[in-house]
């Protein structure tokens, strides 16, 4: 059953976020490390949170395992890119795991 890993970067506590480092180099990097268990990857840069309210998050990432064996084995690797984080975003991302259901 596919699988997906949601990396979400909210803009509380004034947090940066270097989108430009993020796409060039950040995201290389996923591929290079984790790349070979991805089926997709989506990026979605924070525009708002509806109609005049600013957006609550920088970014998320979505990526999609064929199944949890694939996303134990990304994470397994991610070791690198878990330390890269804090080259673009002066925050703490949040996950989130879960069952793709359509």
């Amino acid at each position: 059953m596919t699988v997906s890993l949601q990396v979400l970067y909210p803009t509380s506590d004034a947090t940066t976020f270097d989108h430009d480092y993020y796409m060039a180099t950040h995201m290389p990097l996923v591929a290079q490390h984790m790349g070979a268990h991805i089926q997709t990857t989506q990026i979605v840069k924070g525009l708002a949170g509806g109609p005049d309210v600013p957006a609550g998050f920088h970014t998320v990432a979505t990526m999609t395992f064929a199944d949890q064996a694939g996303l134990d084995a990304a994470l397994g690797v991610a070791g690198p890119v878990l330390a890269d984080i804090p080259n673009f975003f002066s925050g703490q991302p949040m996950m989130l795991i879960g069952q793709v259901q359509a």
